[in-house]
């Protein structure tokens, strides 16, 4: 097995990264906020896999927390972590305090923005949230130097404005999409799911059966995008501990809104909703 090895500064990053690369190796990276799930695990095993030197960063970005949202109470679980990094095969693990990545505090830092795809669903719901998760994984980006790096597709709307960013910017990273972790019933993993009680768990499981409604009724042939929509809106409004945020179906790479949709179509379905105070989202492809 991999002995995992754990460093907090930026120069023992780079030290080991550069041992790697003058052995010829890959570097692969997985970004996360830590209390890590079996989702986070296969985006480690992949890494693993397809890399020849596997790093995985755990860090709690607070410049992607809005003013009441959970930075303070969210889980930081570093030894149980850096067991679930060990057994998936995690060489590095990079786990930074706050003022390591951001010395001169997280008001005052340089931060890449990524116009459009930020402003939009978890965007509109949480202004500032992909300025501060853009600027984090840019930073690891030039910390880590990875060849490689994934994310899971759970978080789609991250995945789209890191691939973005990556093309924009010219860095020499390719991203790579891990498909999200269900549970038996349909939950997709979450770190959040922690904070949920026996009834609201159960209650939780309404975004993934609304997305899988909305699929069949693309499958069975409907074509109009607000009628699908609308499958997700009353699916989730028919749970009584949900309420909706936003459920959108939109073009998979711009994430904007469509009319109609093809059978060649790269569609997403999206919902996010609060179940008692903990928010959720959920989403999939329509057409498949």
């Amino acid at each position: 097995m991999v002995v995992t090895r754990l460093v907090h500064e930026v120069k023992e990053v780079r030290s080991r990264v550069r041992e790697a690369k003058k052995k010829g190796l890959k570097i692969g990276l997985v970004p996360t906020m830590g209390a890590l799930h079996a989702g986070h695990g296969k985006l480690v095993e992949r890494c693993r896999a397809e890399s020849g030197f596997a790093v995985v960063s755990i860090f709690v970005n607070p410049t992607q927390f809005g003013p009441h949202e959970d930075y303070q109470r969210y889980p930081r679980m570093l030894v149980e972590d850096c067991r679930t990094c060990e057994n998936a095969g995690a060489d590095l693990v990079f786990a930074p305090e706050a003022n390591t990545m951001y010395p001169r505090g997280g008001q005052r830092a340089t931060f890449v923005e990524v116009p459009g795809l930020s402003d939009v669903l978890e965007g509109a719901s949480r202004p500032g949230h992909f300025r501060g998760v853009a600027t984090v994984v840019f930073k690891l980006f030039a910390i880590c130097e990875p060849d490689l790096a994934y994310f899971g597709a759970k978080d789609y709307q991250q995945l789209t404005v890191i691939r973005r960013m990556v093309a924009d910017l010219n860095f020499p990273v390719e991203v790579r999409e891990v498909e999200t972790v269900r549970e038996a019933d349909g939950l997709a993993l979450s770190s959040r799911n922690r904070y949920l009680d026996a009834e609201q768990r159960r209650a939780a499981r309404v975004l993934s059966i609304a997305l899988g409604r909305a699929r069949e009724v693309v499958a069975s042939g409907e074509r109009n995008a607000e009628r699908v929509r609308q499958v997700l809106v009353e699916t989730v409004e028919s749970e009584s501990l949900a309420r909706l945020d936003y459920a959108k179906v939109v073009d998979a790479e711009t994430l904007e809104p469509i009319l109609e949709i093809e059978e060649t179509s790269r569609v997403v379905g999206l919902v996010a909703a609060w179940i008692g105070t903990t928010r959720l989202i959920d989403n999939a492809r329509l057409v498949v």
